[in-house]
């Protein structure tokens, strides 16, 4: 994007600096700031920062910043199919081959917001960044460099300090970038006025957001020849933001309809989510596709498959998520609604990816607490197995380790080399012993329940020599 572009004046002011490209972006910040726009009540255009190589902003760029959203699917029971052309996006500014033009968007009088969506990953403290780096490695350290660009620009200025939003699936995720930024502040020893403006005149928020985002299809694409960055979503939507000041008479979404909601108390809506949606989620995906089914929507509708998802996420998940059940329950009802959705091609194998650390942020909590209750949830254990399963080495191939399906296929193992050689087993032992790792857990998991390995041995026995589904069917009767 060109400096000068930056500066001239557009339909609304540049009100927003998005840290990210990617598709939930496009779907989700960007979708209800154009909606909020359009009602009159933001004001405001979003220039968008790229995180990583690639073409995906050249090519919104070559499409003057403007693609289609289509939400699909059902919402309180209506069918939804909406299309939307985005207009909010001015632009995008990439860092690593325009640095000025990067520096002169954190100049911007108008800016106002900071959102980022760089992943899990994204938000953590590097050591070895460096401030004359540019820009820096870190996304951390993209950060300071851009919020002291700005601190320089107005002189301190405490009204032009920023409202930072990351929606990265990270607990407190506010607070853990502003823990990063303030670690690289004092590593690179930066004046200790900059140190007390970014403490004291930003907003660091944290956020919960959650919308199903899909790949695209062959049949959109057709309809949309000339948009290569159009986004397909569900109708559902919700943004959650935390903060120590109250932002809702700046951050003014929810006055369009829009799903944002302001609390001071977070937990609740991310004990609900994290494991009620993702946690089923992740409890149902590996042992589907180890099934021979390839979408969630597909797996909703699996006579077999149904039934261990209903009973994984109501009888397991619900009863001990720390939120009130009938809160809880209606959720769950939401989240089948969602997972039926016939238009979003949301791809298990997706799901799939870094499945080890994602049983262990979204389902083991609630193993835990089952176990606490004295409970034994048979369902999510025998998920576990169904990982384990997944994670197998069927084959080597320079590097990318793949498994095998029962017919045959092959699929990329989408997990840390380390990881997937971690979990690798042959017998019972092997099984504690990956229970027991710490550095995969975070805790030995042989001591939440005696027996677990052997359950789990038993489990993957019967994967193997009858075949997944069959050993799901058998488990399901039994429960």
């Amino acid at each position: 994007m060109d400096i000068n572009d930056l500066m001239s004046p557009g339909r609304h002011p540049i009100r927003v600096a998005q840290f990210g490209t990617g598709n939930f972006l496009r779907a989700f910040t960007d979708y209800m700031i154009d909606v909020a726009n359009e009602a009159g009540v933001f004001d405001g255009d979003v220039v968008m920062v790229k995180q990583v190589p690639g073409k995906g902003a050249d090519r919104l760029a070559a499409q003057g910043g403007q693609y289609h959203v289509i939400l699909q699917g059902k919402h309180d029971g209506e069918i939804v199919n909406e299309v939307r052309t985005i207009t909010a996006v001015r632009g995008t500014v990439n860092p690593y081959t325009d640095y000025d033009a990067y520096l002169a968007l954190a100049r911007l009088d108008t800016l106002r917001f900071l959102v980022s969506n760089t992943t899990e990953a994204g938000i953590v403290y590097d050591e070895t960044d460096r401030f004359d780096a540019l820009p820096a490695a870190s996304f951390p350290g993209r950060v300071v460099q851009f919020l002291y660009e700005r601190w320089k620009a107005f002189s301190g200025d405490p009204s032009k300090g920023l409202i930072l939003l990351p929606v990265e699936l990270i607990e407190d995720n506010g607070r853990a970038l502003r823990e990063c930024c303030m670690k690289l502040i004092d590593l690179w020893q930066l004046d200790e006025a900059f140190k007390n403006w970014v403490e004291t005149d930003n907003i660091f928020t944290s956020t919960l957001v959650d919308r199903i985002v899909s790949g695209k299809s062959e049949a959109m694409s057709e309809k949309f020849p000339d948009d290569s960055m159009y986004v397909v979503a569900e109708p559902y939507g919700l943004w959650v933001i935390a903060s120590d000041k109250d932002i809702s008479e700046e951050f003014t979404l929810a006055q369009a309809g829009m799903p944002v909601v302001f609390t001071d108390d977070l937990k609740p809506y991310r004990e609900c989510k994290v494991r009620v949606l993702n946690g089923t989620h992740t409890a149902m995906a590996m042992l589907s596709y180890l099934c021979g089914v390839d979408i969630v929507a597909d797996a909703m509708a699996d006579p077999v498959l149904r039934p261990f998802i209903n009973h994984v996420c109501f009888k397991e998940i619900v009863p001990v998520v720390p939120q009130d059940p009938d809160k809880s329950s209606a959720f769950a009802n939401q989240v089948m609604e969602r997972f039926e959705n016939p238009y979003l091609n949301h791809k298990l194998l997706d799901i799939s990816l870094n499945s080890v650390s994602k049983w262990r942020a979204r389902d083991l909590p609630t193993l835990r607490d089952s176990a606490e209750k004295g409970i034994f949830p048979a369902a999510l254990v025998f998920s576990l197995a169904a990982l384990l399963a997944f994670d197998t080495i069927a084959e080597d191939r320079d590097g990318q380790y793949y498994g095998k399906r029962p017919n045959g296929d092959l699929y990329p193992i989408r997990e840390d080399r380390k990881v997937v050689e971690a979990v690798q087993f042959e017998d019972d032992e092997d099984i504690r012993r990956i229970l027991g790792d710490v550095s995969l857990w975070g805790e030995d998991l042989n001591k939440i329940y005696d027996d677990l390995a052997a359950i789990i041995y038993r489990r993957l026995q019967a994967i193997r020599k009858l075949s997944p589904r069959q050993a799901a069917e058998e488990l399901i009767n039994g429960i």
